[in-house]
């Protein structure tokens, strides 16, 4: 009876404010429901109207190479700050806060700042024309460069957490493991590929998961930075969400993305997990 008090709790926030929403949200899905007015049943026809919505598939693919930029290139640079900061590093405490104070600073405050860093005549254009002699492109106004300074804004927001678990994970190599590994000749790299990377692949597991969840859900950099656009060449799928939604007030059409999105994110936690035995070492 004691761990039911304790889990009653938990379970009850879980029931209310996750299985009752998606449940709502599934229901919702199955129905004309404007902002304002009496819902009708419809069936399964607003998964069908995104079906032929040329702007859905089009947040769609967005989204997806939102994702694919984005999580590799956070693995690497976290990963590759938090093998540099090893506990030799001088003031290695100070370079971690500072590498995480992105994480923690408010995400629409720095997506404005970052939109002001790429506008003709921002910090980024007017460093290339004195240094270089050249005129950088509008990033934000161009659809080839939108969507890369949008990633290249997130890694440098999002990097700084999967830093920490990855430096608090290399530290807890045991160093009788390196120091065998270095008797027998093994050079830095090979240290860290053989050795350390396995070990630390249950923290590699759990960032890479967080991760891709997290940008699925991508939505304030778009749509502080771009709007969407230039065109629709940023819209993510969150966003489609919210205009639907909130802007046109098919608030049934908003659920039934919704619950695509839900479904990619679960297919794609489903397939990280049924794949980890094959890379993930507990022991």
């Amino acid at each position: 009876m004691a761990g039911i008090g304790f889990a009653a709790p938990h379970a009850l926030g879980l029931a209310l404010f996750t299985l009752l929403p998606i449940g709502i949200a599934l229901f919702m899905s199955l129905h004309d429901w404007p902002m304002i007015g009496s819902p009708s049943w419809t069936g399964f026809a607003n998964y069908s109207s995104l079906l032929n919505d040329p702007t859905f598939r089009t947040a769609l693919v967005n989204t997806f190479l939102f994702v694919v930029l984005y999580v590799p290139l956070n693995l690497v640079v976290s990963l590759g700050m938090a093998a540099w900061l090893s506990p030799k590093i001088r003031h290695r405490q100070i370079f971690r806060v500072i590498f995480f104070l992105p994480t923690v600073t408010p995400i629409v405050a720095n997506a404005v700042v970052w939109r002001m860093l790429y506008q003709p005549g921002g910090a980024i254009d007017a460093t290339a024309r004195s240094f270089f002699g050249i005129t950088m492109p509008d990033f934000l106004a161009d659809p080839h460069w939108a969507m890369i300074a949008i990633v290249v804004m997130s890694v440098w927001q999002g990097f700084g957490y999967n830093m920490i678990v990855f430096s608090s994970a290399l530290d807890s190599v045991p160093e009788s493991q390196l120091e065998a590994a270095s008797l027998d000749g093994a050079n830095a790299w090979t240290v860290f590929w053989r050795i350390k990377l396995p070990l630390i692949s249950p923290s590699l597991f759990f960032a890479t998961t967080m991760t891709l969840i997290t940008s699925f859900q991508v939505f304030i950099q778009p749509y502080i930075m771009t709007r969407g656009g230039p065109g629709d060449s940023t819209v993510t799928l969150v966003q489609f969400i919210y205009n639907q939604g909130f802007t046109f007030q098919k608030l049934g059409l908003a659920s039934a993305a919704a619950w695509v999105l839900f479904v990619i994110i679960l297919g794609v936690t489903a397939v990280q997990f049924l794949g980890q035995k094959k890379w993930v070492h507990y022991e």
